[in-house]
């Protein structure tokens, strides 16, 4: 990935407990995926929507992070397979330092507007 986050992620344990749920099949057949993913655990007030917004603008994903009133984080996000799968582990292993994941319940969703950047919401 070659970004600030190697050094973190090479001393961190990468054996995360963090889970992660697909509720359904990413398509096959589209160039561009999209998802929405809910991530529980403590992922609010740990700086998580900034370190997930710099991690998608260095992957090249689409789409927003908000916090959610039950504590929660929300994610809408395009791009290629590839990136998405680098970009839904990096939210499984919480790229904020602080963060502490539990689990990840991913959904792909064609009817995902798509944006023209990733932007934090609220």
């Amino acid at each position: 990935m070659g970004s600030i986050f190697n050094d973190f992620f090479a001393q961190r344990d990468n054996n995360s407990k963090g889970e992660i749920i697909y509720t359904n099949d990413s398509p096959k057949e589209t160039a561009t995926q999209k998802l929405r993913a809910e991530i529980s655990g403590r992922v609010q007030g740990v700086g998580f929507r900034f370190s997930t917004k710099q991690a998608a603008d260095e992957l090249g994903v689409k789409g927003i992070v908000r916090n959610e009133a039950d504590g929660t984080v929300y994610v809408e996000a395009t791009s290629d397979k590839k990136h998405l799968d680098q970009f839904i582990e990096l939210l499984r292993k919480g790229p904020s330092p602080a963060a502490v994941v539990e689990k990840v319940v991913v959904t792909y969703d064609e009817k995902i507007e798509e944006k023209s950047n990733f932007s934090q919401v609220n």
